[in-house]
């Protein structure tokens, strides 16, 4: 993990009404590193990411990165920029009507004028890539497990070779053998190709398996350290969530094991 930000987000203010959201949040997302993104429901975890893609504004602010401020970019000017990012919904989001390989190469097609055999091979590519059985390119969503889903997921917002990857609840509704070799996934991607991966997730083994650091969205702002440090800090809401029972199950499932 290198100290250099690939993102800078600089006092940022969100707002819905007279309702804040985030209130002067600031937080630098590093090359080469995985970061875990938790906090209460409300708390504005979809709303930070919405900002960071530049698919909501914020009312104050900046978003910098590649050394331009995305807050004050044109919806046009925005679009310029999603190649350098790959998005994995918490649902996966796949095309029902699409194959497998059809879902991963989709990106391909609509930005780029590239011949259909390439667009195809640079798929497959990244389907090998994410580990899913060659016997499953042409299957549809609905004959897929849940891990497969999760995988052409991650593979279609790999397919333009984004700089990072932003994945909403990677491990959801997975068991935990499905969980846990997702989560090496996720490690071998950051260390085989220099991904800089941000997570959002309730999943504690998650925390603890994959993220450098972990930053906690709470009372507005965002507290980021590595998993212990934050693990020391008063704050109630983040000692009642890193010193509850599922930490506690953990460390106990570890130790025995």
């Amino acid at each position: 993990m290198s100290d250099a930000a690939l993102i800078n987000i600089k006092n940022l203010v969100n707002r819905f009404g007279s309702q804040t959201i985030h209130d002067g949040l600031n937080l630098s997302i590093r090359k080469n590193e995985i970061i875990g993104i938790v906090g209460a429901s409300g708390s504005g975890k979809s709303v930070l990411i919405q900002s960071i893609l530049g698919l909501h504004k914020p009312n104050e602010g900046e978003v910098i990165f590649k050394g331009q401020d995305i807050v004050q970019m044109t919806q046009e000017e925005v679009l310029g920029f999603y190649e350098h990012w790959g998005v994995m919904f918490q649902g996966g989001a796949l095309f029902s009507a699409l194959s497998v390989v059809e879902n991963v190469e989709l990106p391909i097609v609509e930005h780029y004028d590239i011949d259909k055999e390439l667009a195809r091979q640079v798929a497959v590519s990244k389907l090998q890539a994410v580990g899913l059985d060659k016997q499953a390119y042409n299957k549809y969503p609905s004959e897929l497990s849940g891990g497969m889903v999760k995988r052409v997921a991650l593979a279609r917002a790999m397919v333009l070779d984004p700089d990072i990857l932003f994945l909403d609840e990677p491990t959801a509704g997975l068991d935990p053998i499905s969980a846990s070799a997702f989560d090496d996934l996720i490690i071998s991607l950051k260390e085989n190709l220099g991904l800089t991966i941000v997570i959002i997730t309730h999943d504690i083994d998650t925390l603890v398996k994959v993220c450098d650091r972990v930053a906690v969205l709470v009372d507005k702002k965002i507290t980021v350290d590595t998993l212990n440090g934050i693990m020391e800090h008063e704050n109630e809401w983040i000692q009642n969530y890193f010193h509850g029972e599922r930490m506690r199950a953990l460390k106990e499932a570890r130790q025995s094991s």
